[in-house]
C-alpha cells in the first residue's frame, strides 16, 4: 500500500502544478474573477479562481483509477459512491455560487443534502449510544466545516495550509499505523495533500490564484469526511462513558483549531454588532493577525503552526487510547483554548488598519 500512497502524492502535485499553469496561463474569462463584486474582502478577487477545478480534476483521476485498478481493495462500495457525489455536489455548488453569485439558502440545501447523503451511507460521527443525536451532530459538522473553510479563505495561502495540516495529519497516520480508514478514503486525502501542496505554488502571496468557493467548498467536504472517519470516530465508544466523548471534542477541537477559531469569532463578534456572520468582512482573526503587525506572508505561516500543533495533540490522544488517564484530558484541552483566547482577544484589543 506504501508504493500506491507514494506514487498517488506524487502525481498529484505534479499534475496539479501542470493544471495550475495552464489555467494561470489560459484563463477562462466567466472565471477570471467573482461574480459578487460588491462584497467587502480583504483584496481583489480579480484573480484566476482556478484552484478547486484542479482539485476536483485531481480527485476525478483518482476516482477513475481507484475503480479500475484498486477495486478489490475497494470493500465499501456505498462509501466510495457517495464521497464521489458529496464531492461532485460541494464543487459545482461553489462553482455556480462562484458565477452566479446564488443565495445562501441554496449553499445549506446542498450542505444539508451532503451530510444526509453521508449519514445514508453510514458515515457519520459516533459519539453517543442514540443514533438520532449522532446524527444531528453529524449535520451540524458538515454545514458547520463547509461554511467554516469558506470564511476561512480569506487570505493568501490560509485555507490551504490549514487544510493541508488537518488532512496531511491523517493521511501521514494511516499510513504508517493501522487506522480501520478505508483504501480508498487514504488514497483521496494523500491525493487532496497533493493537489493543496501544488495549489500553494500560485497561492502564496502574493497568490497569482485562488481556490474559489469551488475550492473551498470542495475542501469543506472532504474536511468534513476527514473528521467523521478520522477525527471524531477514531476513540471506541463502547462503554459511552463521559470520558470518550470528551476526548472526541478534544480531539477535533485540536485539529482543526484555526477553522473552528476564526468562524466562532467572526459569528461572535459580527453578532455582537448586529450584522450577519455570513456577509463578507476585514474582522476575521486572519485580518487581525495583520492589523498586529505580521506580514501577510506570514500570517498563513502562523496559523498553519498553530493548527499543526494541534493536529499533533490529536494524533498523540489518538494514539494514546489504552495508556491515557482520562482524569488528566482537561490538560490537552488547555492548548486549543488558549489558542481560541488569543485569537479572539486579539480581534477586540487590536484596531483595524
Amino acid at each position: 500500500m506504501q508504493i500506491e500512497i507514494l506514487i498517488t502524492f506524487v502525481l498529484s502535485i505534479s499534475l496539479g502544478l501542470f493544471l495550475n499553469n495552464f489555467f494561470i496561463k489560459r484563463p477562462i474569462k466567466f472565471l477570471v474573477k467573482k461574480a459578487n463584486n460588491s462584497a467587502i474582502r480583504f483584496s481583489t478577487q480579480s484573480k484566476p479562481i482556478f484552484g478547486g477545478i484542479g482539485f476536483y480534476a485531481i480527485f476525478l483521476a483518482l476516482a477513475i483509477v481507484a475503480l479500475f485498478i484498486f477495486k478489490n481493495q475497494i470493500h465499501q462500495t456505498s462509501e466510495f459512491i457517495s464521497i464521489l457525489i458529496i464531492v461532485t455536489m460541494s464543487f459545482f455548488m461553489g462553482l455556480a455560487d462562484d458565477i452566479m453569485n446564488t443565495p445562501p439558502s441554496f449553499k445549506f440545501i446542498v450542505q444539508f443534502l451532503c451530510a444526509f447523503i453521508f449519514i445514508f451511507n453510514g458515515i457519520y460521527i459516533q459519539i453517543s449510544p442514540y443514533e438520532w443525536y449522532n446524527y444531528i451532530i453529524t449535520f451540524l459538522w458538515v454545514v458547520g466545516i463547509m461554511n467554516s473553510i469558506n470564511m476561512l479563505d480569506n487570505m493568501d495561502a490560509v485555507t490551504a495550509l490549514t487544510s493541508l495540516s488537518i488532512i496531511g495529519g491523517a493521511g501521514i497516520y494511516s499510513v504508517m499505523f493501522e487506522s480501520g480508514i478505508s483504501t480508498f478514503s487514504s488514497l483521496v486525502f494523500i491525493a487532496t495533500a497533493g493537489s493543496l501542496i501544488a495549489f500553494l505554488f500560485y497561492n502564496w502571496n502574493p497568490a497569482r490564484m485562488y481556490m474559489g468557493d469551488n475550492g473551498s467548498q470542495y475542501l469543506g467536504a472532504i474536511l468534513a469526511l476527514v473528521g467523521i472517519i478520522f477525527y471524531w470516530n477514531s476513540v471506541p465508544i463502547e462503554d459511552f462513558q463521559y470520558g470518550y466523548n470528551l476526548k472526541q471534542i478534544v480531539i477535533v477541537a485540536s485539529a482543526f483549531i484555526i477553522p473552528l477559531t476564526d468562524t466562532t469569532t467572526v459569528t461572535i463578534n459580527r453578532l455582537l454588532k448586529k450584522k450577519s456572520p455570513f456577509v463578507g468582512g476585514r474582522d476575521h482573526t486572519t485580518h487581525y493577525l495583520y492589523y498586529l503587525g505580521l506580514p501577510v506572508q506570514w500570517v498563513g505561516f502562523v496559523l498553519f503552526l498553530l493548527n499543526t500543533l494541534g493536529v499533533f495533540l490529536a494524533l498523540y490522544l489518538i494514539n494514546a487510547n489504552d495508556k491515557l488517564n482520562y482524569n488528566n484530558l482537561w490538560y490537552f484541552a488547555v492548548y486549543p483554548v488558549a489558542v481560541f483566547l488569543f485569537l479572539y482577544i486579539n480581534t477586540k484589543l487590536t484596531k483595524k488598519k
